[in-house]
């Protein structure tokens, strides 16, 4: 009898409904009651399906009301087709290596460290001494907090020879990390439609950042030991370009690191071409066995423009780095970056400088070069083991990644696929070259979580291999 009372009770309020005006108010429960010669109980759960259906809602202490219902329809932006036109590039795909993926997943596409790798008492107290300080109130200097300038400046002056002027904290502009430098560098210091040399294979975000400020790749290849000088000498003569852009310390994604004798080399093809290098020393924080000593140490002409980064060995959500160049084009870098950003948050700025500027940093950098060395090594040895159809042909000196050369016809899409159907996400190097990939390539990070699976990751790695080649 109640069911059929509050189906009664139901019909007899949506009828009453359909003719309400959205946000009517219903009658109390009393008077429902009262009008439909029901019990509270059965009123309630008419009210409770109409609620469910979502023709009314409660205002807890207010009342029940008709709610406004909007007929659902599809959006139509077709005119944004003919108001923006063709783009002047195709946006690439967005990069497989910020994924985010389950938490049992094996993980080795990320270009990030593990959350254990991170100075985390550090970053943690350095946010709350920004939190009270003036750095939470006041807009910093469009070209970053003088204190931090001094520390950037600093730190690549400790590598600077004798007879070689080391950089002037002027000489420095703050970015919000570096992947805004790239795209400032290029549309400063090249422009739209002009060339621009880039190691090939490099970083996907430099690759991102050229397509965005609209200039054109011209590769250069690039093995263990770097560029061929004489390539890019004639590189720089057949395309007329200005500018090239290399990672010599670490190269992301080989893990390349240039000799002293390649770096004088390289030094001399940009003075002789009166171009420029930019110089991205985004793991300068992440030596192994060897310490990376950067070209811009032997340049005080202006001929390196130099990017050091603090995201990754400091905390992702502090997004810092700097660009120290000098001459007319450090100016053009810096009103390229005030009319995209004005300048950046002096909270993060302060708690950057905080971190870097702690004694325990410096224990932090000694823990982390152990850490990485016995992750590093695990993932090779797990490699050589059980995929050694992924061929390494470099094991890196420091850095966060391996480079691994896969059998000819290997269809990187196809593996990919089959690895992560089996829990494990790995970057197809297609996305680390500019121009036409030199092979099928992967890479793998070792500074992930949970290096405890390195071996069950690599055994399924060459499983999918052993599959994708029969």
């Amino acid at each position: 009898m109640n069911n059929d009372s509050s189906s009664r009770i139901v019909a007899h309020l949506k009828k009453w409904i359909s003719s309400a005006a959205p946000g009517a108010k219903l009658p109390s429960t009393r008077s429902l009651v009262a009008e439909y010669q029901a019990s509270p109980v059965t009123v309630q759960k008419a009210l409770q399906t109409l609620t469910a259906q979502g023709l009314i809602e409660s205002r807890p202490g207010v009342g029940t009301f008709v709610r406004a219902v909007r007929s659902a329809r599809p959006s139509d932006y077709g005119w944004q087709t003919a108001a923006l036109r063709s783009p002047l590039a195709p946006p690439p795909p967005a990069s497989s290596t910020m994924r985010n993926v389950a938490n049992d997943a094996i993980s080795f596409h990320s270009g990030y460290p593990d959350r254990e790798l991170l100075p985390e008492r550090l970053v943690r107290a350095a946010i709350a001494r920004a939190a009270r300080g003036d750095a939470a109130l006041f807009r910093p200097p469009a070209a970053g907090m003088p204190e931090l300038q001094s520390w950037f400046a600093h730190e690549l002056g400790a590598s600077t020879p004798a007879g070689t002027t080391p950089p002037n904290p002027s000489d420095v502009v703050v970015l919000p990390g570096s992947q805004s430098g790239l795209s400032s560098i290029f549309s400063a210091l090249a422009g739209r439609g002009q060339p621009l040399l880039m190691e090939s294979p490099s970083y996907w975000g430099a690759i991102l950042a050229a397509a965005q400020a609209g200039v054109r790749v011209v590769p250069v290849p690039s093995g263990p030991d770097g560029p061929d000088p004489a390539e890019l000498a004639r590189a720089f003569e057949e395309s007329g370009a200005r500018l090239f852009y290399a990672q010599p310390n670490y190269a992301n994604p080989t893990g390349a690191q240039w000799s002293a004798e390649r770096r004088e080399q390289v030094l001399d093809v940009v003075r002789a071409k009166g171009a420029f290098l930019v110089e991205d020393d985004w793991a300068h924080d992440f030596g192994i066995t060897s310490n990376p000593v950067p070209v811009a140490s032997r340049d005080d002409s202006g001929h390196v423009v130099y990017l050091r980064s603090l995201t990754k060995s400091v905390s992702p959500s502090i997004r810092v780095a700097a660009v120290i160049a000098r001459g007319p084009a450090r100016e053009r870098i810096l009103a390229d970056r005030a009319a995209e950003s004005m300048y950046v948050s002096g909270l993060l700025q302060a708690a950057a400088l905080d971190v870097v500027t702690q004694p325990g940093w410096q224990t932090h950098l000694r823990s982390l070069r152990h850490q990485l060395e016995s992750r590093r090594d695990l993932l090779v040895t797990s490699l050589r083991q059980h995929a050694p159809q992924a061929h390494i042909e470099q094991v890196p000196k420091g850095g966060l990644n391996l480079w691994a050369r896969l059998p000819d016809g290997t269809d990187l899409e196809r593996l990919t696929r089959d690895c992560e159907a089996a829990g494990v996400i790995i970057a197809g190097g297609n996305e680390w070259f500019p121009a036409e990939p030199a092979g099928p390539f992967i890479r793998l990070n070792y500074s992930g979580a949970n290096p405890g699976a390195f071996p069950e990751g690599a055994r399924i790695i060459g499983q999918a291999i052993e599959r994708n080649g029969a």
